[in-house]
């Protein structure tokens, strides 16, 4: 005779399930680019649960972009090679030497690291970065800082995406896994971009569904430092106008949740990195987590 108890403790597995099943159907095929960041990119716990999570989307019909960036991994290595790290504008300033530092780590250690992760759940993961057929094109990005143009190395500010070799791999049944290095539309070098803009603007050259960023927060604070209500949705119009008061660390987030929602992707979303499965939980599960930006033609009522 069988045991009732073990029957039991069952069934909230099979009720967390069949939950995901609408989701799985609305998300079945589509891609999915998620900027892998922060906390989860050192935290070994959480990196696993990050390629876990990776694979179930590849395994439950969805086909998911990760891009990356790496600032703890690139300033450690500076220090090491003796090359002071040095911001402006929020971004880093990219000397010669420093470029080759950065190219380095992003492509050679940082990407490489992630591959390998995806990798152990079977032959899935193919690392590129930007230079790599053509995928992100950059030119020369110099800031306005007080009314004047400041050079700052090697920044790149992309000018265009050729989606060309991810679409391959997704049709492949491939997970791309992308640096944030792009190659120069005018002068042969390659440019530093930031890893936040390079997947927003790969999210809208794909036409992805979803955009989702990790950051080290819970979302969008309504009222920072006053309150920590994180806003769980919001217009593009609702955001651009909260875009000046932010802190400067989520403005790159934030104008990248922008871009994507204003050039065709359906949800743009900025989650806590710091919690492990947080992209499960936000992709297949009710209780969403975090700040969802949706175009301005979205009915505000919508659950998703």
């Amino acid at each position: 005779m069988s045991n009732p108890t073990r029957k039991h403790t069952a069934l909230p597995k099979a009720q967390i399930l069949i939950e995901a099943l609408p989701w799985l159907t609305r998300h079945r095929g589509k891609t999915v680019v998620v900027k892998f960041g922060g906390n989860a990119m050192i935290d070994a716990g959480l990196k696993a649960a990050f390629a876990q999570d990776i694979v179930f989307l590849h395994h439950a019909g969805l086909k998911p972009v990760v891009v990356h960036g790496g600032g703890p991994q690139i300033s450690a290595a500076l220090d090491r090679h003796g090359i002071v790290s040095e911001f402006k504008a929020g971004l880093r300033v990219t000397t010669e030497d420093a470029m080759d530092v950065v190219r380095m780590v992003l492509a050679g250690q940082v990407q490489r690291e992630l591959v390998g992760l995806l990798n152990e759940h079977g032959p899935l993961a193919v690392g590129l970065t930007g230079e790599d057929a053509h995928t992100i094109t950059a030119t020369k990005h110099q800031p306005v800082i007080d009314g004047q143009s400041v050079d700052i190395g090697r920044v790149g500010e992309i000018t265009a995406i050729d989606t060309g070799a991810i679409e391959a791999l997704l049709a492949d049944g491939r997970i791309p896994v992308v640096s944030s290095i792009a190659r120069s539309q005018d002068d042969g070098h390659v440019y530093n971009v930031n890893a936040d803009t390079a997947a927003a603007a790969l999210a809208a050259a794909l036409d992805a569904e979803t955009l989702m960023v990790l950051t080290d927060v819970e979302g969008l604070y309504e009222d920072w430092p006053n309150s920590d209500e994180v806003i769980s949705r919001l217009t593009a119009t609702q955001l651009e106008k909260l875009l000046p008061e932010l802190a400067s660390g989520m403005v790159p987030k934030m104008e990248g949740c922008l871009h994507a929602v204003r050039n065709g992707v359906t949800t743009a979303r900025v989650i806590d990195g710091r919690v492990q499965h947080s992209i499960l939980l936000e992709i297949f599960t009710d209780e969403g987590i975090g700040t969802m930006v949706v175009p301005d033609d979205e009915e505000a009522g919508d659950a998703e």
